[in-house]
């Protein structure tokens, strides 16, 4: 076992796995990944901020990491999800560059908000501040956009159609630019191996999360937006700026689907980067 990585941590009774990677004496990035995906998801980006001269630390969160699968709905609020990556932030003794995808995204907009001076800069993918993101519900169609977001509040059902092989989850992750690759690893990394629960946990505690996520963003921070998302439309990038008071970019993707990590590894890396290098 390598003394200068850090594979688990303990925070509240749960254990929580890290994918810890690149140079030990790189500056660290913590990554978050979304739904329905795990830590494995930033390989490609990792290997490419390795090269640079970073040290990422990706995290298997809440629901995830095997050891802190909470069995309650209420147990995946957002206060509980910064107070985990906090841990991590703690554990690693030092200020982060954060960086989430999809749900990490919201989480890490949550925990930068809350706890400026241990992140020196955020990279924001796919998912706006979540203050633009209730905005662009009542001013877009990003309410049509995530209807599945209430038909995840339902019990039991959500767990049988995204598990199905072939049926309808399946066919919504392939029209949002998931590939058969992506999907074989969804059915090993969430259905097979237990987590699918706890990712819809995520939505399931949003009613008690909604006010949690308030807090404007002081530290240089980026969000990338791709134009090829199906699940979030150009409204919550054009708001954004009104959460966030410290320097600021937007990127754009043009032609890439919501799943940046996998399919555009290169352009994101570099934006992650550059912003760290802005910091």
């Amino acid at each position: 076992m390598d003394s200068t990585r850090l594979t688990r941590f303990d925070r509240a009774g749960l254990t929580f796995d890290v994918i810890d990677s690149g140079p030990v004496d790189g500056a660290p990035v913590v990554l978050l990944h979304g739904f329905p995906q795990r830590a494995t998801a930033w390989a490609g980006v990792s290997e490419r901020l390795h090269a640079a001269g970073l040290r990422t630390y990706a995290l298997d969160q809440r629901g995830y990491s095997p050891g802190a699968r909470p069995l309650s709905r209420f147990a995946y609020t957002v206060d509980e999800l910064v107070a985990d990556v906090m841990a991590l932030v703690e554990a690693i003794g030092a200020p982060v560059h954060l960086v989430g995808h999809d749900w990490g995204s919201g989480v890490a907009w949550a925990v930068t908000a809350r706890h400026p001076a241990s992140v020196r800069s955020l990279t924001a993918v796919s998912v706006a501040h979540p203050g633009a993101f209730m905005r662009s519900m009542v001013s877009s169609s990003q309410a049509l956009r995530s209807y599945y977001m209430l038909m995840f509040q339902l019990p039991v059902l959500p767990e049988r159609v995204l598990s199905r092989r072939g049926g309808l989850g399946e066919r919504m992750l392939r029209a949002s630019g998931m590939d058969t690759p992506m999907i074989e690893t969804f059915r090993d990394e969430i259905v097979a191996d237990g987590a699918l629960r706890g990712g819809l946990g995520y939505y399931r505690s949003l009613p008690r999360s909604a006010r949690s996520f308030a807090g404007r963003v002081s530290v240089p921070t980026t969000y990338v937006w791709s134009d090829g998302d199906t699940a979030l439309v150009r409204r919550g990038a054009e708001l954004t700026p009104q959460f966030v008071t410290g320097p600021y970019e937007l990127e754009v993707l043009s032609g890439a689907t919501h799943w940046i990590l996998d399919q555009n590894p290169d352009e994101l890396a570099e934006i992650i980067r550059r912003r760290i290098a802005s910091a």
